[in-house]
């Protein structure tokens, strides 16, 4: 039965972003009253990173750890010992406090490559990576879930995600077909997805029986299409609210969930909107989010 959780990027934590933005404890109470079971763990030591101190102020919520984002560098072979050595970190404290259930959610550092940022929403093939490039970021994909599940049991998922180096349809088609399928799934992101160009229920057709961990995220054309139009960067696109409050954008959610439902899924889906620090009404969103969800099955 599909559960349904929040993540801290919806309260402005988001990766290599800076800015004010209010504590985990914030955060924690505002997802539990806004009506959401789980979270994702956020950016490392945001959330407490001691299992003890984490799990009590999860129960004292009544919210389930069910994964976390972990930035990794596939694209650098010198650093894949580090993205390894990260990775199997979380994934400690998360097997420690979520559980045998929880998945690491590897995204390669998102926002830090100049052209991939700059050209978010519009990558072109002549903007990917080498041959080479792409069996160096396998290799360290794959070194990275093997090791996550050889200590800990858990298993892996990867994030498609803009100002990164895998963010187009057949970027995914291309990494899932070069990754070991029996430990690296994908975290299936509907905005993300939307907004690379793709059309989301069709991406969780093509790849149900590699996606494990779901974002609900949506994306707003108009703001797409300025966008694209003006030539804006990732953040800069976010902070205009390219993804906005689900149900308001292009992401068909009702057939989103009817797919979900043809493929068996039965994990989490986390409810995404990422706003950058100190913008917006996250707690306001937040419940109005899952109000929507709610009045559409889930």
């Amino acid at each position: 039965m599909i559960q349904v959780a929040n993540a801290p990027c919806s309260w402005g934590v988001i990766e290599n972003i800076e800015g004010e933005r209010g504590g985990y404890s914030t955060v924690l109470d505002e997802m539990h009253q806004t009506g959401y079971v789980g979270t994702e763990l956020g950016d490392w030591g945001f959330m407490p990173t001691d299992p003890d101190t984490l799990r009590g102020e999860l129960s004292a919520r009544h919210l389930k750890l069910l994964g976390s984002w972990v930035s990794v560098y596939l694209h650098d072979p010198e650093r894949h010992a580090q993205s390894e050595a990260e990775a199997v970190r979380t994934a400690r404290l998360l097997a420690a406090v979520g559980g045998p259930g929880a998945v690491v959610v590897l995204g390669n550092d998102p926002y830090t490559d100049p052209v991939r940022t700059l050209n978010a929403g519009r990558i072109t093939p002549e903007m990917g990576m080498t041959e080479a490039g792409w069996e160096v970021f396998a290799a360290g994909a794959n070194r990275v879930a093997r090791a996550v599940m050889r200590e800990t049991g858990l298993r892996t998922v990867f994030h498609h995600h803009i100002g990164t180096w895998v963010e187009t349809p057949a970027e995914i088609e291309r990494f899932l077909a070069m990754t070991d399928p029996e430990v690296m799934g994908l975290c299936f992101d509907t905005g993300h997805y939307t907004f690379a160009g793709g059309d989301a229920v069709e991406g969780l057709r093509r790849h149900r029986d590699r996606i494990w961990h779901v974002h609900f995220k949506d994306q707003d054309p108009r703001v797409a299409e300025q966008s694209r139009r003006e030539g804006w960067d990732g953040v800069t696109a976010v902070g205009h609210g390219v993804f906005c409050e689900l149900g308001k954008g292009k992401v068909d959610f009702p057939a989103v969930l009817r797919q979900l439902g043809e493929n068996g899924y039965g994990g989490w889906v986390v409810v995404e909107q990422d706003v950058l620090p100190g913008l917006g009404s996250p707690a306001e969103s937040a419940r109005r989010n899952r109000e929507y969800l709610g009045r559409i099955g889930l």
